[in-house]
């Protein structure tokens, strides 16, 4: 069985030149994000009880390096993402990415950083045995959640608070050589399931930025 996305769409990260490989993303990677939004952002909808827009990255602001990396984004404002708690999924040359993401434009960052540290006991408790946790979304880097203990995830949360481009970003990665041979039927489940069991890490993070 051919999965959904091939070895050619992680190898449009290969290509030199913005406008080379923009084309690239918009030809080969943003029709199938469409069609993955179409099926997974109606069904978080669901979940959230609230409605949620997906919003496929442009990467307008863009003038020189092309990216290495691209998403979909899903949260409940239809103009835009990065402000508040959202949901993700994407491609790096090597893996794709199931984000429940609080990135570094949260107005309300060190507020629910602190909630976060307060509730330490109850978030560690959703966190996915086999998920990762990331602290820069910019960046390929993550760490496997089974290889971190309670302290570990402490001091990223420490820091998701007190540095100002520090993020706080869990979910799961598949490397390419599993990515792609899942079918659009497969990824479907794998992301609602992984953006359902880290929706009290949303909602959590979603009822500071509205409380305060």
């Amino acid at each position: 069985m051919t999965g959904f996305f091939s070895t050619q769409d992680f190898d449009v990260f290969n290509i030199d030149g913005l406008d080379e490989r923009m084309e690239g993303i918009r030809s080969r990677i943003q029709p199938k994000f469409q069609e993955l939004g179409d099926i997974t952002v109606p069904a978080l909808s669901e979940r959230t009880d609230e409605e949620m827009h997906l919003h496929i990255a442009r990467h307008a602001r863009r003038s020189v390096n092309p990216p290495n990396d691209t998403w979909m984004a899903a949260a409940p404002n239809k103009r835009g993402y990065k402000k508040m708690p959202h949901f993700q999924f994407g491609l790096w040359g090597d893996h794709l990415f199931i984000w429940t993401a609080f990135i570094y434009e949260l107005p309300e960052k060190e507020n629910i950083a602190k909630t976060m540290i307060e509730n330490l006991d109850d978030l560690v408790k959703v966190l996915p045995e086999d998920g990762w946790i990331s602290s820069d979304h910019t960046k390929k880097e993550a760490k496997k959640i089974s290889e971190m203990n309670e302290g570990d995830i402490l001091h990223v949360l420490e820091r998701f608070e007190k540095v100002k481009k520090a993020e706080f970003l869990v979910g799961r990665r598949v490397e390419v050589s599993e990515a792609v041979k899942m079918s659009k039927d497969e990824l479907k489940q794998l992301i609602i399931q992984t953006w359902t069991e880290l929706l009290p890490l949303y909602k959590l993070g979603t009822r500071v930025q509205q409380t305060v």
